[in-house]
């Protein structure tokens, strides 16, 4: 790595280049230490912000490009002629094709964050013969986005670069990973929801056969999730304990980035994200909730009488976790006894809740793709704002907004679960 800093302070723009064009070919180059140093140099003045991201992104499109190329002309010819004894024969190559076609695209604006998996991408979509067109909008736009960030990140660390860069890369790796399950999850779903539908009507006639009861199994089956939750609490109090150390260096950091990032430019600007998850706010999601279950809704006192569940139960479920954890706030004892403790985060986990059960009832009643995904992308936006106004303030740690996320996407997604096990029970009653 020394080297090839030296070779970049002589030829900048030229090194940044070549180096990540090789990266992509798949040679061993640090790219992410590379592009932050980089930032780092754009700190001290000594190169261009705008100009470093253009030539980082054309390199690493060059290099990602000439692999899809490689594997295009050369991969499917070798694997189906040598592939079966590796078991990658034709069959298997043309079921894989099939399948990275459908959605593994998607999969490659995320897989830059991914050690090892980037450098195999190209090659991979050219081998499973993926479109160019589907390729090159997807890698490209991944491209421009791993690039700008890793030297946005060396830009605002500047003379800190050194000391942060490993950890920010770890948590950016980690993201990476829990966006790609989330995305094959959401695939397996759309497109084996009748499978799992008729999986479940079986399991859950099964049980009702089991309690000789269609009341019996509701309380079964709210038991087995309020046995989940309790249990998920548990292990989370356990294992803040021994993430204690990794907490204290994931708020370091990112109190660090919140600060350089958001000056005091900012404050008027946070308030308004502070309304976010105010009452009078959540209140108005609720109402306009409930006028959707009204005119879309399938079974509605059903939807209704769980959106409340999962509003007003995440209200009582944070105070309940604040008062088991008692982690007190960088204010400390200075803060009223109510709002002290701060584990998990008020705010993120109630936009967690709230905007994201309105964005189901969304999901699940309109049909419009367009409204479903600008639906999804102004969700995620808003729960982002909604954790980064306590930030700002310093009036909760990164790890509590971040513990506000998790819990509030366990606590949603178990009511989404439940809402959906209860409106299939009926069936199987009559079954």
């Amino acid at each position: 790595m020394q080297s090839i800093t030296v070779l970049f302070n002589h030829y900048g723009y030229i090194v940044l280049l070549i180096a990540l064009m090789l990266e992509l070919i798949a040679f061993p180059l640090p790219g992410e230490v590379l592009m932050t140093y980089c930032g780092f140099l754009i700190n001290q003045q000594k190169l261009n912000w705008l100009l470093s991201i253009i030539i980082a992104a054309a390199g690493t499109i060059i290099g990602i490009t000439i692999s899809y190329f490689v594997g295009s002309k050369l991969g499917v010819t070798f694997f189906k002629r040598y592939g079966h004894y590796i078991h990658l024969g034709p069959d298997k190559l043309d079921n894989t094709s099939v399948w990275f076609n459908k959605y593994g695209n998607r999969l490659i604006l995320i897989s830059y964050f991914i050690p090892g998996v980037r450098h195999i991408t190209g090659y991979f979509s050219g081998i499973t013969e993926i479109s160019y067109k589907k390729f090159a909008l997807n890698a490209y736009i991944g491209a421009l986005l791993w690039t700008a960030t890793f030297i946005s990140l060396g830009k605002v660390l500047g003379t800190k670069w050194e000391k942060y860069h490993i950890m920010i890369t770890k948590y950016l790796i980690i993201s990476g990973l829990i966006i790609a399950l989330i995305i094959v999850t959401i695939y397996l779903y759309r497109n084996y929801k009748q499978q799992i539908i008729e999986f479940t009507l079986r399991i859950l006639g099964n049980a009702t056969k089991t309690f000789n009861s269609f009341g019996k199994i509701k309380v079964a089956v709210t038991g087995v999730a309020i046995a989940f939750l309790v249990f998920f609490a548990l292990v989370i109090g356990v294992t803040q304990d021994f993430l204690a150390h990794e907490f204290n260096q994931f708020d370091t950091v990112v109190t660090y980035l919140i600060k350089t990032i958001f000056t005091e430019n900012w404050r008027y600007t946070m308030k308004l994200f502070d309304n976010i998850t105010s009452l009078k706010i959540l209140i108005s999601v609720a109402v306009c909730a409930i006028i959707l279950i009204m005119i879309k809704g399938i079974d509605k006192f059903l939807e209704i009488r769980f959106m409340f569940l999962a509003i007003g139960g995440g209200e009582v479920l944070q105070t309940i976790l604040r008062l088991i954890f008692r982690r007190l706030g960088p204010s400390g004892l200075l803060l009223i006894e109510d709002i002290k403790y701060t584990f998990p985060g008020k705010q993120s986990l109630m936009a967690t809740v709230t905007y994201g059960f309105l964005c189901f009832l969304i999901l699940r009643h309109i049909k419009k793709d367009w409204i479903r995904t600008v639906s999804v992308g102004i969700t995620i936006l808003i729960c982002f704002l909604g954790g980064l106004s306590p930030l700002f303030y310093q009036i909760q740690y990164p790890s509590d907004v971040y513990a506000g996320y998790i819990f509030g996407g366990v606590w949603l997604t178990l009511n989404i679960v439940l809402l959906e096990v209860f409106r299939i029970l009926p069936k199987v009653q009559l079954q």
